[in-house]
């Protein structure tokens, strides 16, 4: 595999790292933010997700604009918008600003995320593209680690004795930070060639035969020419694919597969944890500046967790790790409603004081008053400081009245982590890639893609409602209960496709 090769991959699978560097980095803006412009669950929920339901646009109209524009100015564009919205949510003056930066984010990283694979699948060998394209999922992972790492330093560093970072503007500055990768994405997008199958498709043989020659040498891209023109002829002679084929009695089967695995991936709450990592560490009472190093913790055993994957997925298959990742994200979600059900929530007028913030003396009215859940606790705080204040300072009040197992749900939300990245995670591309038939498997590919993006979206707008009217505990249950259900069904109708070609996995699945 020449260094041209990975060098290209790695630069177009940037648009990944982008991806997973804003997800990580909203949730400690929010911290932050929320408290400034004093928004409610349903606000923040917006802000959160609002990039997700504009990536479900992006994903249904990107293959097709990069079919008539071409995959390197589609992604150029796709840089800019990144670059535009960093800007953008930096210096956002109100919550409208604020999410319609982010909705800007969204486009960008819905089409990055289907056009880089796409990208790299067009330029690399066929003996190499499993590895070439899974380096976008290790740059999103990337993206989440270095977003975590980036929101604990900027959190260690505003303190009361600095006059560079403030409670007013760190976050901006958290936001701010993405312009760098951005423009390093903007710039090296240039270096790299426009696809060749894309040439082929516009006739323009001649560069396309020149880009297959400086990638892989003369004697390797005479066999890439050959095996693209052969396979172009034969798109020629298929017909139309629409949309109503998806019905098709032969393809329900393997159609259901699909959906249950890319419902089950963004269902069980992994966007949840992401992007709210940082308050749900807070609810442990564990301290804002506790809650931010955990998110670092967080991202480096996810990256572990995806190595892990890529080097198991070849060797054990699909269906182990699948199954053994959603038991495992069972049972990590149902340890963290069990820490959270026994947590209790008291201040004594000795912690009352010690509070750094001038409405504490408000909350000397439930001195001493103990709850046994979150959802009374947290309401009689916000009656006493105001909704504004109380989310400035909910670290600091929860880490000085909760008592409960922080431990325990660290371990569950590490646990979730470890076993989301070893198998829903990255596998559900690589199953959903050999799943199909290829004349459907865009189609396919490209529904179920707007689903688990519609879902995942979901998860996130509701988040913060559920935690604030069913509590932390009822929450990780839910989440917890779908996981187990999950389990059973892919237990029951999961196929193994490792060690298969895809034309005897057509033959297996696809029932005439």
């Amino acid at each position: 595999m020449s260094k041209k090769i990975i060098f290209i991959a790695f630069v177009v699978s940037l648009g990944g790292f982008l991806f997973g560097f804003d997800a990580g980095i909203i949730s400690g803006v929010m911290s932050y933010a929320s408290p400034e412009f004093n928004l409610t669950e349903g606000q923040t929920g917006w802000v959160v997700s609002s990039p997700s339901f504009a990536a479900m646009l992006a994903m249904l109209i990107s293959g097709r604009l990069s079919d008539i524009l071409g995959r390197k100015k589609i992604l150029i564009i796709v840089a800019f918008l990144y670059a535009f919205s960093a800007i953008m949510s930096a210096f956002a003056n109100s919550y409208e600003m604020l999410y319609i930066a982010r909705i800007i984010g969204g486009l960008a990283f819905g089409a990055a995320l289907v056009l880089a694979p796409m990208y790299i699948a067009e330029v690399s060998p066929a003996e190499n593209r499993g590895k070439l394209v899974a380096i976008q999922q290790l740059n999103i992972v990337f993206g989440f680690f270095a977003a975590f790492l980036s929101n604990y330093l900027f959190n260690k560093y505003n303190t009361a004795d600095s006059t560079f970072l403030t409670d007013e503007n760190v976050w901006r500055w958290m936001l701010g930070v993405e312009l760098i990768p951005a423009l390093l994405y903007f710039g090296a997008l240039f270096l790299v060639p426009k696809s060749p199958r894309w040439l082929y498709l516009k006739n323009e043989i001649i560069e396309a035969k020149m880009v297959l020659n400086q990638i892989h040498g003369p004697e390797r891209s005479a066999l890439e020419i050959k095996t693209i023109e052969n396979a172009i002829n034969a798109e020629k002679n298929k017909d139309k694919v629409v949309i109503t084929d998806l019905l098709k009695k032969s393809l329900r089967f393997i159609l259901i597969v699909g959906l249950v695995v890319g419902v089950l991936q963004q269902i069980t709450g992994i966007n949840a944890v992401y992007f709210y990592a940082t308050s749900i560490f807070k609810q442990t009472g564990i301290g804002t500046d506790a809650s931010f190093s955990s998110g670092v913790l967080l991202s480096t055993i996810s990256v572990i967790f995806t190595v892990v994957s890529m080097y198991l997925i070849d060797r054990m298959g699909r269906r182990p790790l699948l199954l053994f990742g959603a038991a495992g994200i069972a049972i990590s979600l149902l340890m963290c409603a069990y820490s959270f059900s026994g947590a209790t929530y008291k201040l004594t007028s000795d912690k009352i004081s010690q509070l750094q913030f001038e409405e504490s003396s408000k909350l000397m009215p439930f001195s001493n008053k103990e709850y046994d859940n979150d959802l009374d606790f947290k309401n009689d705080m916000k009656m006493a400081l105001g909704n504004q204040v109380f989310l400035k300072n909910d670290g600091a009040i929860l880490e000085a009245a909760t008592t409960m197992n922080a431990t325990l749900v660290l371990i569950g939300i590490l646990g979730f982590i470890a076993c989301f990245a070893f198998s829903l995670g990255p596998v559900m591309w690589v199953l959903l890639s050999e799943l199909f038939p290829i004349k459907f498997r865009g189609l396919m590919i490209g529904f179920i893609a707007f689903i688990n993006s519609f879902i995942s979206a979901m998860v996130q707008l509701i988040f913060p409602w559920e935690l604030s009217v069913l509590g932390n505990a009822t929450t990780f249950f839910i989440f917890g209960m779908i996981a187990l259900v999950g389990f059973f069904i892919m237990l029951k109708i999961l196929p193994e496709t490792k060690g298969k070609s895809l034309e005897q996995i057509e033959l297996e699945l696809v029932k005439n």
